[in-house]
């Protein structure tokens, strides 16, 4: 049963990708990284980096020598409704999502991608923060 992961190109999305890679290997199982954009009338502008991005995570995994799927999404959905549906769908073991720090005030309501995926999540989740 495999390991999703939920990918952005930022510092959290790295450490997600890092730590997702790392239990992969651990418990030899696939890892599935899903990169989900919700698109709208900006996201064209954003395609390419998208692209590029995704392009460079598979490389990367590939380097890494591990059985992983790439998905890149732009369905219109939240990026928790598609990370919690592909976790679901492949009766995953796990989620692992990054985190980024936040103000006192903004501890208090988590980031609402990580709440719902948190809440929603048939499997474990395992949430980490860059160091």
């Amino acid at each position: 049963m495999p390991i999703v992961v939920g990918f952005i190109p930022t510092k959290e999305g790295r450490a997600a990708l890092d730590r997702a890679v790392e239990e992969a290997q651990l418990r030899n199982e696939r890892l599935i990284v899903v990169s989900s954009n919700k698109g709208g009338e900006n996201f064209s502008r954003d395609v390419v980096q998208f692209d590029d991005e995704l392009e460079k995570v598979t490389k990367d995994l590939e380097a890494r020598g591990i059985e992983f799927d790439v998905h890149g999404l732009v369905r219109g959905n939240e990026p928790a409704e598609d990370l919690v549906e592909i976790a679901e769908k492949q009766n995953a073991t796990l989620i692992v999502i990054g985190l980024r720090r936040r103000s006192p005030v903004g501890k208090l309501l988590m980031g609402s991608n990580a709440q719902r995926i948190l809440l929603d999540a048939n499997c474990d989740v395992l949430a980490v923060k860059p160091n």
